[in-house]
């Protein structure tokens, strides 16, 4: 994940006294306190192996790792250094193969476009030497959902996400988003200020970007982010926080992060099974209620793993990470970087743009089908763009976000296709 503030990780064998010091403790980490001024951003790509789409073209991890070298995450690749990139960014991997680019922090969004281009760049030519090509796609059309990161977390995940259907599984694997993280705020009244916005303006973001309308073996439907719909149909506990009732997001998120159920618990070995007792929250192993299931309490550091398995559509990470946005065509992820980073430039811009999107602001469902096709998510997408380039920090970067209000004003998603929506085909 794109990394905007420092967090050093829990010392370990530190244990937790009770739930009130752990929701501080998570309030503390989760959102750092600093005047609002680095933006940082992690892109995916779905990768292939040659010319060929079908189910096999998967690339091997061992491919993987050749191609990265001494870049490799140690995910596949235990004893590599892991180094970053020429411009700043760390490769990591997805459980089907995709790969992703975490930004370092910049204090200047164009700095950060252009240090991402060169190390996008970079790590495709890396890839082109064991013939391995990235895609530019938030959804895998084409091939059947299959993982190939054989960790314990991912075996967890999915056997977690089973019981929604194909969801959780293509969700993991099949499944690419540009991500953009900005600072959380100087005080508690801005941070809540630019959380609360965040939420607001999500459904008329996702529609503005939304580009990835075929997904292999998502249920019959049209979707303008088949992406999102895998994201809308996991656990609700898990990805959906009350966030239109708190008022106060640092009390609040720790509340809620600690009831969220339990996606695994860390156990020593590769090869050790990590499945949570179904249904059972963090605040349950806190208190004492798994202890025979697990056999210890939980430890700092067993918390910062967890607040690493929930996923609301903005997560707080020390940073305000923003997760609801579709990968997008070739270098277009530029566009969605300047937006964010013109709407959170200043408070009242921040305001502004809440205000702007307020009408659409519980509509991620119909933001996620129906995309810009939806009459009045259009019309605040438009206005909301048109407020971004307003306040865009660069000429270039109004340029490109002008561009994208024309054409959102045109009902046309960034790959160029007329947005469409059909009758729901089933129930969300």
């Amino acid at each position: 994940m794109a990394v905007t503030v420092d967090k050093a990780p829990a010392e370990p064998g530190v244990g937790l006294s009770s739930r009130a010091v752990a929701e501080a403790y998570v309030g503390g980490v989760c959102f750092k306190q600093g005047p609002p001024r680095l933006i940082g951003a992690e892109l995916e790509w779905l990768t292939a192996c040659g010319v060929s789409s079908a189910s096999d073209s998967r690339p091997r991890l061992s491919m993987l790792a050749d191609a990265l070298g001494p870049y490799a995450p140690q995910s596949i690749s235990p004893d590599s250094p892991a180094k970053v990139l020429p411009g700043g960014s760390r490769i990591t991997l997805e459980p089907g193969g995709q790969v992703e680019l975490s930004s370092a922090p910049f204090d200047d969004a164009s700095q950060l476009c252009a240090r991402l281009l060169e190390d996008s760049q970079f790590l495709s030519g890396l890839l082109e030497t064991r013939s391995i090509r990235i895609i530019s796609g938030a959804a895998d059309p084409d091939r059947r959902a299959r993982r190939v990161l054989r960790l314990p977390r991912y075996r967890a995940m999915e056997r977690s996400f089973a019981g929604v259907g194909p969801y959780g599984k293509l969700m993991m694997c099949n499944t690419a988003a540009t991500q953009v993280s900005v600072d959380a705020g100087a005080d508690r009244a801005e941070i809540a200020a630019r959380w609360n916005a965040l939420y607001t303006i999500g459904p008329a973001l996702l529609a503005a970007f939304a580009c990835s309308p075929r997904l292999r073996g998502a249920p019959a439907g049209t979707w303008a982010s088949q992406r999102m719909r895998t994201w809308l149909r996991l656990d609700h506990t898990r990805t959906r926080p009350p966030v239109r009732n708190w008022n106060d997001p640092i009390t609040d998120y720790g509340r809620w992060a600690l009831d969220v159920p339990l996606l695994c618990v860390r156990r020593g070995g590769s090869e050790t099974d990590w499945t949570a007792p179904p249904g059972a929250s963090f605040a349950d192993w806190l208190c004492g209620a798994l202890d025979e299931e697990i056999g210890r309490r939980p430890e700092r550091e067993d918390l910062d793993y967890h607040l690493t398995t929930i996923f609301p559509q903005v997560r707080a990470s020390g940073h305000l990470e923003i997760r609801y946005l579709d990968a997008q065509p070739e270098e277009q992820w530029t566009v969605p970087i300047h937006a964010v980073d013109a709407l959170m430039s200043a408070p009242a811009v921040v305001a502004e743009a809440a205000a702007v999107a307020e009408p659409v602001a519980d509509d991620w469902a119909m933001a996620a089908r129906c995309g810009l096709a939806d009459p009045q998510i259009r019309e605040v997408a438009v206005a909301l763009l048109a407020l971004a380039a307003e306040h865009a920090r660069t000429d270039d970067a109004a340029d490109q976000i002008g561009a994208a209000v024309r054409r959102c004003r045109e009902g046309r998603t960034p790959g160029g296709a007329i947005a469409r929506c059909e009758p729901a085909g089933d129930a969300e």
